[in-house]
């Protein structure tokens, strides 16, 4: 009822733009319907999350058997909450002991205050990860003293390291769920100030054929699979068969999640992998279960800031919203079967999902070559109310300090716009942003 509500309002106070974004239509050429896809209101005192896709079940202390993609939403929700142990094979370096530890506001899946570390050498403008892993990440606990990474202790060569803050995951299944093509013809649609960088990255549970990039700061992933796998790994050293080496880390000439290259001998007993690839599916289920997030109260002010977010660019990057394939299309390059809960579905993300340099890079290059090195995606702005700590290292606490950051060729002039309005127009954008 809370999010009919929610819906109810966007409906009839943000205008006709928004309202042909929500309301049901006819896709060209077919009867197929889009709607507006479920919201929760994140706020976990309310059991509004789960948005259809598989059964519900309920609530659970303990699961009874191993979470699979059949199992219910609280298994999965579970699952994800639950904390690692050196038992398990956590570690030897891990940044969480759970996907719960850093996806936990305001509801399960949400953001969170916790940062990673990345970090490399750049010489000649050209980024190298540190030996080891070829990663970039530097995790920051351990499970002993004597393996804790630090920088200052690694490689000599690197010169080159920043925090990551923590994403949203609720809602990556209808993210999941938009065509590459339908991105790929949103960039091209962008004028030359703002157009992003499209990038294709390996589905792993796919033989690792390409897909159009969607995930994290980098647009490391395509699916929520490997996305998933890849989070297990070098957020909480768990080797898994969708770690992007089938959970051979420790046995293929690479260090197990170190990423400094040093022996983790005697720090880690338990054998590879040490998931089978259920916690894994319980993981990526979770995600796929959970509803878009919601708006809170729209008033007069945030209306009107609507149409000024449009009018001054911001937009352009920050795309209002994207339609979803129909249900039973087969997309990860085969591996996943959208289903009707996300399916056909408009959801009002605002984000292209694209690369794009705003002037904030950090300098890491992963996925999208040595092109993207001071690339970042642009980030999804629902449920930004909620983030207290903006842009990809935190450092911006308002939300006009994170405007004012903004640079490069789009940014500047959407920057410059912002600061061209009226006091009252800005803080009728403020006011729109604080109701995402």
């Amino acid at each position: 009822m809370k999010s009919l509500k929610l819906v109810i309002a966007l409906l009839f106070t943000v205008g006709a733009l928004v309202c042909l974004a929500t309301l049901p239509n006819s896709v060209a050429g077919s009867s197929v319907q889009i709607t507006a896809a479920l919201t929760t209101d994140l706020d976990k005192r309310t059991d509004d999350l789960h948005n259809g896709f598989g059964a519900k079940g309920t609530p659970v202390d303990e699961c009874v058997a191993d979470p699979v993609p059949g199992q219910s939403f609280e298994d999965n929700k579970f699952i994800f909450n639950e904390i690692e142990t050196v038992e398990d094979g956590l570690g030897p370096t891990y940044n969480a002991p759970g996907c719960g530890d850093c996806h936990d506001n305001p509801d399960f899946g949400g953001f969170s205050q916790m940062r990673e570390l990345r970090a490399g050498t750049t010489t000649n403008g050209v980024f190298t990860a540190p030996p080891g892993q070829n990663s970039s990440l530097i995790q920051l606990r351990a499970i002993s003293a004597p393996i804790q990474e630090r920088i200052d202790v690694g490689p000599a060569t690197i010169n080159t390291a920043d925090f990551r803050t923590t994403l949203n995951t609720i809602g990556d299944g209808f993210i999941e769920a938009i065509d590459s093509n339908v991105l790929l013809a949103n960039r091209n649609a962008q004028s030359a100030a703002f157009q992003g960088t499209f990038i294709q990255v390996p589905v792993v549970e796919a033989n690792r054929a390409a897909r159009g990039a969607r995930f994290g700061w980098k647009n490391q992933h395509s699916s929520l699979l490997s996305f998933s796998g890849d989070a297990y790994l070098n957020e909480m050293g768990i080797t898994n068969i969708f770690d992007d080496t089938a959970g051979t880390l420790a046995t293929n000439g690479r260090r197990e999640n170190d990423s400094l290259n040093r022996s983790v001998a005697g720090f880690d007993g338990v054998a590879d992998p040490e998931d089978d690839g259920d916690d894994v599916e319980a993981f990526a289920q979770f995600m796929r279960q959970t509803r878009a997030p919601g708006r809170g109260p729209i008033s007069a002010s945030a209306a009107r800031g609507e149409a000024l977010f449009t009018q001054i660019q911001c937009s352009v990057c920050h795309t209002p919203s994207f339609n979803t394939v129909a249900p039973g299309t087969v997309i990860n390059n085969g591996a996943f079967t959208v289903p009707a809960a996300l399916g056909n579905k408009n959801i009002r993300l605002f984000s292209d999902l694209l690369l794009h340099d705003v002037g904030t890079g950090d300098g890491i290059v992963q996925n999208g070559g040595a092109g993207t090195r001071n690339m970042m995606r642009t980030p999804p702005l629902w449920g930004v109310r909620t983030r207290p700590e903006l842009m990809h290292d935190g450092l911006s606490l308002t939300f006009n300090s994170a405007i004012q950051r903004h640079a490069g060729t789009g940014g500047t002039i959407a920057r410059n716009a912002f600061n061209a309005l009226s006091a009252t127009s800005r803080t009728d954008v403020i006011n729109f942003l604080l109701s995402l």
